[in-house]
């Protein structure tokens, strides 16, 4: 195949035979990405499997949001290949994970270090110390240096004051003016994804509502959607809108939670105090449907475990229009205040086009005015019959972002309403699904809390998985923080930290 012939492209809900994935040159291979990315595309995930004779097999998944396709190429990498990055910044992060997996050196990245601090998955190939000896990228533990009078550091972590996960932030500062912000992450060394291969088995599910544990229901809704794809599983429409609930219930007491504590930052108490209650009420909505309150043992492949009678259907109702209300009330008064806005607006600001050439996603994308959503733009499940607007904002500053949020409980509250009074009749799970295809790839998207899921399942000869590749929103989005770190006091880190919200552990897989 020519780097010049069209891409076949597909729905984007049905597996793909490995066999049908056009293999490409190197220079066809990035040819073809870069003139699909230009033309509209974004890039999904991009990442590497062993391949035969020691080498490395590349596979880039290309979402398309006009026609609701994807399009899948790979190419065979031996130790290096001409990087993408610098002609298409949302390649970066990828392929800094590629070098730490394969010991493939992506030649010409700007910034080439680890992401997780990890041996390579190939024995014998470490490209950390081969690209150090030809001088081609910093010490693995080097951080970016701005030169200057007067120019210092900032170190903050990994470990902090408060109870949070491992993280080390290192700011080049003129006096209290941030000129660059570079965030090292990886220091719990967590193995998701080499956990996954080998499944399904009994761990796996265990393993995906893990991932990240306050999108428990993203990612294990992810991962059932490519079971079900490779295994020709149909999911009951009753459980469709009960995944459709617990999805958005989840967003609700996060993006609540999130409102008060960006109002604890600037010291607003009322709402700071009120959103940390509601938040634990919509975490309660979710274990009164299944018993848990992130959503755990709720989704499996086929459907949902816990059906929703009558009586509990009315007492959630209740409960949740309630909490609506009092978040409505709570959010009211710190839209009201004028010293919260003075904190809140240009402060940590992400043009648009940083955050399109960045590959941003989620709240932190459309707060700049990026209109992209999943549940519109690749609809599954509930979302193909009852459509969320997404939900826009065009500052890309910290008021952006909590706004965005605001806008999002108004709409996925009134959505989880309107389907819990009309709930569907019939089961709520169809009967376990069967084998999986084998030499397949299912490629799986669900709009979580944070922005985009996007699980890549691919299956070997006895249809178990042989990779299984995660992107958490947080992996795309971190690069997002220390942009909007940029010219800001270093005093507005917390503020713009908490804007983003993003997670530690959905980024160390």
């Amino acid at each position: 195949m020519s780097a010049n012939a069209p891409l076949p492209m597909g729905p984007h809900d049905r597996p793909i035979r490995l066999a049908e994935i056009p293999v490409l040159a190197v220079d066809a291979f990035r040819s073809a990405i870069l003139g699909q990315v230009n033309a509209g595309g974004r890039i999904a995930a991009l990442f590497g499997m062993a391949g035969e004779s020691n080498r490395v097999r590349l596979y880039a998944v290309l979402m398309y949001l006009e026609t609701a396709e994807i399009a899948v190429l790979a190419a065979d990498v031996a130790d290096e290949y001409p990087s993408l990055t610098p002609d298409c910044p949302q390649a970066h992060m990828f392929e800094r994970e590629i070098a730490e997996q394969w010991g493939v050196i992506p030649r010409g990245h700007p910034w080439l270090k680890p992401i997780r601090f990890h041996p390579s998955y190939r024995a014998g190939h470490d490209a950390w110390s081969r690209a150090a000896g030809e001088a081609i990228v910093p010490g693995v533990t080097d951080f970016f240096r701005v030169e200057g009078p007067e120019v210092h550091e900032v170190a903050v972590g990994p470990i902090h004051a408060g109870v949070i996960e491992p993280g080390h932030f290192r700011f080049q500062c003129h006096g209290e003016k941030v000129f660059h912000l570079e965030i090292s992450l990886g220091f719990q060394h967590r193995g998701i994804e080499r956990a996954m291969v080998g499944g399904p088995d009994k761990r796996t599910l265990p393993l995906v509502e893990s991932i990240a544990g306050d999108t428990s229901v993203g990612h294990a809704t992810a991962y059932a959607q490519a079971v079900e794809a490779l295994s020709g599983c149909r999911v009951p429409l009753r459980a469709q809108a009960l995944r459709g609930v617990a999805l958005e219930l989840e967003r609700l007491a996060n993006h609540a939670g999130d409102l008060g504590a960006l109002a604890n930052d600037v010291g607003y108490l009322p709402t700071a105090s009120f959103c940390g209650r509601l938040r634990g009420d919509f975490l309660n909505a979710t274990a009164l449907i299944c018993g848990s309150r992130f959503g755990r043992c709720l989704i499996r492949p086929g459907g949902v475990l816990w059906d929703v009678e009558p009586d509990r259907a009315e007492q959630l109702l209740a409960r949740l229009q309630a909490a609506l209300d009092d978040v409505a009330g709570a959010t009211k008064i710190l839209w009201d205040s004028l010293s919260v806005q003075a904190r809140f607006e240009d402060t940590g600001v992400v043009p648009a086009e940083v955050a399109q050439d960045l590959g941003l996603v989620g709240p932190a994308a459309r707060a700049c005015g990026v209109d992209r959503d999943v549940r519109r733009d690749f609809p599954t499940g509930i979302y193909r019959f009852a459509l969320i607007p997404p939900s826009t904002w065009n500052t890309g500053d910290v008021f952006g972002r909590a706004y965005v949020r605001w806008l999002e409980i108004r709409r996925s509250g009134q959505f989880v309403l309107q389907q819990i009074k009309s709930l569907p009749g019939g089961p709520v799970r169809s009967k376990p699904p069967g084998p999986l295809l084998p030499e397949a790839m299912a490629v799986s998207f669900v709009e979580g809390w944070r922005g985009s899921i996007c699980h890549v399942a691919v299956t070997d000869a006895a249809g178990k998985f042989a990779r299984y590749k995660v992107v958490d929103p947080s992996f795309r989005n971190w690069i997002g923080l220390a942009m909007a770190l940029r010219d800001q006091q270093i005093s507005d880190f917390p503020l713009c930290n908490k804007s983003f919200n993003l997670s530690y552990c959905g980024h160390d897989l």
